[in-house]
């Protein structure tokens, strides 16, 4: 279980994040969602150590992990893989070659097991079929799966998606949708998605949670948030120009 404990956060006068609190149960997949600029990419750095808390704690299965050095987050980085918006795949390396490099870095395998297990991760986001090819080769849906494949290689128990479906089409943004599903479904992956797609918002989450004005707004079900009658709530998920929300 992840859990934020009362997490407030600020850069200089800006106040981004102001006293919020969640949990993500295990096999979960939370969506955390609002507009541009409301500390949603923030609030999931705390996660993995790349920004601290003003106040308030970070707890990985019970263990505050708030204050650790660079050093001990190793560890945690492990469980907790993350998956930015940008795919960062190296152009020079085929497919599997970027796949093996964290095999050979965190784990020390080389040669044949190494392919082979890379192998198996690129099968799992059904791309082993064209493992051999470079990265400028594929589009970026299919770049995005591979990215997903290299970060599943340190057997993380959760996995950050920061905006998965940004920039993509939208048959590429479904297919990144529907694995999502499946690593949580089958394989019981705990997902944290960073989003304001409103078609994966509500095709792929379990639950959802809105952060509006460094608040937490609503933190509820999909049903939830389309029969909510918040009339910010309403403007974000009907997409409108014109309403209550201050952007």
């Amino acid at each position: 279980m992840i859990e934020f404990r009362n997490i407030s956060k600020s850069f200089g006068s800006k106040h981004v994040l102001r006293d919020v609190s969640l949990t993500v149960d295990k096999g979960q997949i939370l969506f955390i969602v609002g507009i541009s600029g409301a500390g949603k990419s923030v609030l999931v750095k705390h996660l993995v150590g790349l920004m601290k808390p003003d106040s308030g704690q970070v707890l990985l299965d019970g263990v505050d992990i708030t204050n650790l050095d660079e050093k001990a987050f190793y560890p945690v980085r492990k469980r907790c893989a993350m998956v930015f918006q940008h795919s960062t795949l190296f152009d020079s390396m085929s497919l599997v070659e970027n796949v093996i490099l964290p095999l050979r870095k965190h784990k020390g395998m080389t040669g044949e097991p190494a392919r082979r297990t890379a192998m198996g991760f690129l099968a799992r986001v059904h791309m082993d079929h064209m493992a051999e090819k470079f990265p400028s080769d594929i589009g970026d849906g299919l770049r995005k799966r591979v990215a997903i494949a290299r970060a599943l290689t340190l057997d993380p128990d959760f996995v950050i998606f920061d905006e998965p479906t940004t920039g993509l089409d939208p048959m590429a943004a479904a297919n990144v949708d529907r694995l999502i599903r499946e690593l949580a479904d089958e394989q019981g992956v705990t997902s944290i998605v960073v989003s304001h797609d409103l078609r994966s918002i509500f095709t792929v989450a379990d639950r959802i949670a809105m952060i509006y004005q460094g608040h937490v707004l609503l933190d509820g079900t999909p049903r939830e948030f389309r029969s909510n009658e918040n009339p910010i709530i309403q403007q974000f998920i009907q997409g409108l120009a014109e309403g209550p929300m201050v952007l």
